[in-house]
């Protein structure tokens, strides 16, 4: 099997990204992945003014797959994913969703062991891992994008169902796709308030997919129950409106819906969920049950 090592890393997802490797639609492949400090942080004496910031937020890749062209989706299943023993979590003054109430900087570094995350001596949260950064090379028109921002290419997305057995789908913008991650955590709350979930490296077993003309604005994400649709944007407003309006226009196109018949069955059975309040997007998911939009259907209609 593949392996792609975490010395090959980049910090923004661009148009013209060079791979480090190729795979096929269909090949198993492994992505080792740094934390995003990309080991730094060791001792909770550390603080974030110490590190070399110019390494923060590194994804492994790019990894050109091929037989994806423009116009195309990528899919990638997320097969298995291997955590490190240990992270880190900080809060960082002046960062988070509060962070004027940060007065001192704080590093902890947490043990993981028999699937739960050690807080404390009494504290033990049962881990969940899932890849905060997985993206691809972005469309021109929509700029280039640092690996630590969320928008349509995926990126920092920071959404807890990122994880095994999921699947997302991806525009693809340039031939190849260029798909790299990285910004693992081992458990995350929803939201990601304080700016780190539990920082850690490891290893992602993945498979990819082309799906031959076939396209979305969004990241699309399929967990074994629903559909996701994932939009980020600069206040929880607009990234909420795109999520919204990106499931209307499912519902219209799968379901044969018009858009006010979408609209009310979006109030009736879709969920808004924050995926993280801290990134330089804010990314909000738009989740229904496949109960109500099959998944067939709705891939039928992109």
């Amino acid at each position: 099997m593949k392996r792609v090592s975490s010395n090959n890393v980049i910090y923004k997802f661009t148009t013209d990204l060079k791979e480090v490797e190729k795979v096929k639609p269909g090949e198993e492949f492994i992505v080792e992945t740094n934390d995003c400090f990309y080991q730094q942080i060791q001792r909770e004496d550390q603080v974030i003014e110490e590190i070399d910031h110019s390494s923060l937020n590194p994804a492994t890749g790019p990894i050109y797959v091929e037989g994806a062209e423009v116009g195309d989706m990528l899919k990638v299943h997320i097969k298995k994913i291997d955590i490190a023993d240990s992270g880190c979590s900080l809060a960082i003054p002046g960062s988070g969703f509060l962070p004027d109430k940060v007065k001192k900087a704080t590093t902890k570094i947490i043990d993981v062991k028999d699937g739960y995350a050690n807080f404390t001596d009494i504290i033990k949260i049962p881990i969940s891992p899932m890849i905060g950064v997985i993206g691809v090379a972005p469309h021109r028109e929509d700029g280039e994008w640092t690996t630590d921002t969320p928008y349509k290419h995926g990126g920092n997305m920071d959404t807890t169902e990122i994880k095994e057995g999921s699947t997302l789908y991806f525009s693809v913008a340039t031939e190849g796709a260029m798909l790299a991650l990285g910004d693992l955590h081992a458990v995350m709350g929803d939201g990601e308030v304080c700016v780190t979930g539990l920082e850690i490296p490891g290893e992602v077993t993945l498979q990819v997919e082309v799906l031959k003309n076939k396209s979305f604005p969004w990241p699309i994400l399929e967990t074994e129950d629903e559909i996701m649709v994932l939009a980020s944007g600069d206040n929880m407003e607009y990234a909420t409106k795109e999520a919204l309006n990106s499931i209307i226009d499912i519902f219209e196109k799968s379901l044969g819906l018009t858009w006010e018949e979408g609209y009310i069955l979006s109030s009736l059975a879709v969920d808004f969920r924050i995926s993280q309040l801290v990134d330089p997007k804010i990314t909000i998911r738009a989740a229904v049950s496949k109960e109500v939009l099959p998944f067939e259907k709705m891939l039928k209609a992109l």
